[in-house]
């Protein structure tokens, strides 16, 4: 199945589809609505064939449909038919989610996702299964971990300061997950002037291969040996499932 990849961030749209190796990307931004974004990708990539589209979308998905508006987007994204407006299968899912998905390696057990961009994007893959996360507007300090991690913290605070926030907020996150492994996603994630002490630097074409995955067969069935559960991995599970109650 050939399928097409659409990222979209708050400041570009930017797609990718099978057997392509070089993405392509449009500008976003305030005034963007689902039907401009539509129409942006169709007409960035005329000559690209494809059977299926994977969406990353900046907000929160709940079984694969928007369910609310996007902070540094247009409107009337909830509810919207992207199905009938490609005319083709859809997967939608949360671009943090997605980029959280294409980093995850079987062989290092639970992954734990943070993405610095525009906003603060946050996820956690356990054994295949993806765990959206809304951090970006839990209170922290005076604001929200995104007035203090995202784009116009940086601007604001600069480099250094915005560095000392990002490293305080990892070590916080990672003393409650516990997780085998840590991924620092996102376009400002290469701006750290090093990485915080247990994490790995991301890339923006994991998102892409997220994307690709989402149209692959169950992870259930694709999960080596080496990826069974550890005491460490149940009980992060079984954390999150009463966390979910």
């Amino acid at each position: 199945m050939r399928v097409l990849v659409v990222d979209i961030g708050g400041t570009n749209v930017k797609i990718l589809a099978t057997g392509r190796t070089e993405p392509r990307k449009t500008p976003s931004g305030p005034g963007l609505t689902p039907r401009k974004m539509i129409a942006a990708v169709k007409e960035l990539a005329p000559d690209w064939e494809y059977d299926a589209v994977a969406i990353g979308y900046p907000g929160r998905v709940v079984d694969g449909r928007i369910t609310t508006e996007p902070k540094n987007l247009g409107r009337g994204w909830v509810g919207f038919d992207f199905k009938s407006a490609f005319g083709c299968p859809i997967h939608i899912i949360n671009d943090a989610a997605m980029q959280a998905l294409g980093s995850y390696n079987f062989k290092k057990g639970l992954l734990l996702f943070l993405g610095l961009g525009t906003g603060v994007g946050a996820a956690l893959v356990s054994d295949g299964v993806v765990i959206p996360m809304e951090l970006a507007h839990l209170p922290f300090r005076d604001g929200t971990y995104e007035q203090y991690l995202g784009v116009r913290a940086l601007e604001r605070l600069g480099k250094k300061k915005w560095q000392k926030h990002v490293e305080f907020v990892v070590a916080r996150v990672m003393e409650v997950f516990q997780p085998d492994d840590v991924v620092i996603g996102g376009g400002n994630a290469k701006k750290l002037k090093t990485l915080p002490k247990g994490c790995r630097l991301g890339n923006n074409l994991y998102a892409f291969i997220g994307g690709y995955r989402l149209f692959e067969k169950p992870w259930d069935q694709r999960r080596p040996a080496a990826a069974k559960s550890t005491p460490r991995r149940k009980a992060a599970g079984e954390a999150l499932k009463v966390a979910s109650l």
